[in-house]
């Protein structure tokens, strides 16, 4: 039976709505379409983000703060990685530079666990599962990354042919960069498979935009290419020839000049492309100073003079020292993760953990990215080798990497080994060997927990996710620094608190009522740049009219609604309720004595 015969079966149904005539027709009419198709099945942590919206809860206890003005700050959240990804997306859209996630590998061996339960190998919905699972999480994390942004996710031969598709459909088959092949150099491989004996993963690499992409070059070793040396090699390194006359280049008369032998015979650039027409890379002024500064040689070979220049490993053809490299192979074959293992045998924890990447091999991936100042994400955290291989890159090449982990706290994990493990690589450790390892200080290092706020939009609601929002901003802002004061005023949490750390500002506003005050405090002050001011309200307007003569020093941001607008395109469908009364009591403006913040009832900072 054709489709019209269909379409037309389907119209003279009995029994049917319109509406549901509709829904069979449109299933009918759609096309078929190459790619991976499985079938979604439901989390119990996504139903649970019907009801509910996730936020970030800092436990000031954990923290962990660098003494040095300028050290970046690194997150680590304790939670689910879907609700903690949501949590993101509010604070870090577009501006994740890059992802490095080792996720479960789904072998089917006790490693994939899928609403509290172990998918087996048996499970006719394990794929499907899996998929699911991921493109949930990865669809999220597309939104965080920044344009010039790239995503590395470890995976075996057990999902590496799923992943790639997923990964086609939801970053784009074009914005595809390589899948990387990791040798690891452990031992003889594994005996999983019965024919062939398995050694190597894959870290599958997709960009944001690849036409924006960049990826750093790698040193070339001088063994490989570069083995001749002259009296410059101190300067210069080593080098190797390259003929000066060559028929790749366009033809230019130009070019096309005799150059003096020592012999005084003239040499003409086709007598160094036998005899077929061709001309020189260099003009004759460039020729005249690569001979004065010994970046030319000339020499005889079975009676025929050649020219040649010198490519110097540190110094390009223009007399400048550079750090010459080269595009990375798509086979990695060092690293081992015997090395990870016994790093965390050094630091006592290796029986709270297995399997952990070595932390080379993650260097080796961040350092990929050419900006040496990027914020990176990893949320399948586990014992945090991800940000520990941050640190120690920025303790290396003087970068300011900012680093994020995610993980939940299943057996403890996230405080007892992903946290301790970072903890010791700050402050410095004594390995069982009686060694002392010192810390890398400059690093600040914060912990948050995921809470819940209902997602109904009453106004209790709305002022609880106002007041819950704070750590969120810090985040955001990427500022901390809390002062007690503003304009003289003291400040209380929950009316309104203030954050400078000398380079930017930040002013939350709970209770709208403090606005009028809080507007004639600003216009007072005097401070350069603006202020950026979260205020609370009910709709999308930042009360702007009140700040209307302070508009050249403040941006102003309505809040919980610039939240509800970034997770509304993160999370699972629910028809939003209207907004009930306030059930909460405000203070009037009358009631603020002499013009001043003076709430009894609320705290005071201290």
């Amino acid at each position: 039976m054709n489709k019209k015969e269909l379409y037309n079966k389907i119209l003279q149904l009995d029994g049917l709505t319109n509406e549901e005539k509709s829904e069979l027709l449109g299933l009918l009419r759609k096309q078929k379409k190459y790619g991976l198709v499985w079938e979604d099945k439901p989390e119990d942590v996504e139903e649970r983000l019907r009801d509910e919206l996730p936020v970030l809860v800092e436990d000031t206890s954990k923290a962990l703060i660098s003494t040095e003005t300028d050290a970046p700050n690194h997150i680590l959240i304790e939670g689910d990685n879907l609700e903690a990804l949501t949590t993101l997306a509010y604070t870090h859209e577009g501006k994740i530079d890059v992802i490095y996630i080792d996720p479960p590998y789904n072998t089917g061996n006790k490693d994939f666990v899928y609403n509290d339960k172990f998918v087996d190998k048996e499970d006719s919905y394990r794929h499907s599962k899996w998929l699911s699972f991921m493109s949930k999480r990865l669809r999220i994390a597309k939104q965080l990354l920044s344009d010039k942004g790239m995503i590395f996710i470890s995976i075996d031969d057990n999902e590496q042919a799923q992943l790639k598709l997923l990964c086609n459909d939801l970053f784009g088959e074009k914005n595809f960069v390589v899948d990387l092949v990791w040798s690891n150099q452990e031992g003889g491989g594994s005996s999983d498979s019965k024919l062939f004996r398995i050694k190597h993963e894959h870290i599958i690499v997709f960009a944001k935009n690849i036409s924006l992409l960049d990826v750093k070059g790698v040193e070339i070793s001088n063994e490989e290419r570069y083995k001749e040396e002259d009296e410059y090699k101190q300067i210069r390194g080593k080098y190797y020839l390259q003929k000066l006359g060559m028929g790749s280049i366009q033809y230019s008369t130009s070019l096309d000049y005799p150059i003096i032998a020592p012999d005084g015979s003239e040499i003409y650039p086709r007598d160094n492309n036998n005899g077929r027409k061709a001309c020189w890379r260099w003009s004759k002024e460039k020729l005249k100073w690569g001979i004065e500064n010994g970046f030319v040689i000339i020499k005889k070979s079975k009676n025929i003079w050649t020219v040649y220049t010198k490519q110097y490993l540190n110094c390009d053809n223009n007399g400048e020292i550079i750090n010459r490299s080269q595009r990375p192979l798509g086979v990695i074959d060092k690293y081992s993760s015997t090395q990870a293992a016994k790093f965390l045998e050094a630091i006592r924890l290796s029986k709270l953990f297995n399997y952990s990447k070595p932390i080379d091999l993650i260097k080796y991936l961040i350092d990929r990215f050419v900006d040496i100042n990027p914020i990176i994400l990893d949320f399948f955290a586990g014992s945090g080798t991800t940000l520990h291989a941050t640190m120690q890159l920025n303790s290396e090449d003087g970068g300011h990497r900012k680093c994020i982990l995610v993980t939940n706290n299943e057996n403890n994990i996230c405080e007892e080994v992903t946290y301790e493990r970072n903890k010791r690589v700050i402050n410095g450790y004594t390995t069982p060997k009686g060694e002392e390892v010192p810390g890398l200080k400059g690093n600040t290092l914060r912990y948050y927990r995921t809470s819940f706020v209902g997602r109904s939009r009453s106004m209790k609601n709305m002022r609880q996710l106002m007041n819950l929002s704070t750590d969120m901003l810090c985040i955001k802002e990427d500022l901390y620094a809390e002062q007690l004061k503003f304009g003289g005023q003291q400040t209380y949490k929950n009316v309104f608190r203030y954050f400078d750390n000398g380079k930017k500002r930040m002013m939350i506003i709970y209770k709208e009522e403090a606005v009028p005050l809080l507007v004639d405090l600003i216009q007072k002050t005097d401070y350069e740049g603006m202020m950026r001011v979260y205020v609370f309200s009910p709709s999308e307007d930042p009360w702007e009219g009140e700040f209307e003569e302070v508009q050249d020093k403040v941006q102003l941001c309505a809040l919980p609604q610039a939240i509800y607008n970034a997770y509304r395109r993160i999370l699972p469908k629910k028809k939003d309720e209207l907004i009930a009364s306030d059930d909460t009591e405000t203070t009037p403006q009358e009631d603020i004595p002499n013009g001043m913040l003076n709430f009894d009832e609320e705290e005071e900072l201290q």
